[in-house]
């Protein structure tokens, strides 16, 4: 299977998931998340940066701090999520043609009205689940035993 060149969304969703499941424990080190999403430590605070802006978690600073969870995640969708990294990034990784090739012009508003309405549905589906559905489980469990 191909793998996709941006996992933002999913260390976003795997960090807050982690933060959710160690609440108890107290903050979490860039380190220790790095390790578990398998991800530079680096790559992992730029995905925290906009988690932190959005109020979603929390750093700590000293020798015993880290991150936290700053919401509950019962209330944390994948959608705010996605919307978050995403963005208005194309979700179809779009090019730019010619412009002087008026079938390549044609392609694009094609292109570009489907990825609106891909990354349209991609936001109602995530919607539907949150962090909490993640840590427990809910997301993995086949269709007809799914929330909604």
């Amino acid at each position: 299977m191909a793998r996709s060149t941006n996992t933002q969304f999913a260390v976003a969703v795997h960090v807050l998931t982690y933060l959710a499941g160690t609440a108890d424990s107290g903050p979490v080190s860039s380190e220790q998340l790095s390790q578990s999403t398998n991800a530079n430590p680096v790559y992992v605070r730029r995905v925290l940066g906009p988690l932190r802006e959005a109020g979603l978690v929390r750093s700590r600073p000293g020798v015993h701090g880290g991150w936290e969870l700053a919401a509950e995640p019962g209330t944390v969708t994948l959608a705010q999520v996605w919307r978050l990294l995403q963005g208005t990034d194309p979700v179809l990784g779009l090019h730019g043609p010619d412009p002087a090739c008026e079938i390549g012009r044609g392609v694009q508003r094609s292109l570009t009205a489907l990825d609106r309405a891909i990354a349209g549905a991609v936001a109602a589906e995530l919607e539907r689940f949150t962090v909490q559905d993640v840590l427990t489980g809910a997301v993995a469990r086949p269709a007809d035993q799914l929330p909604g």
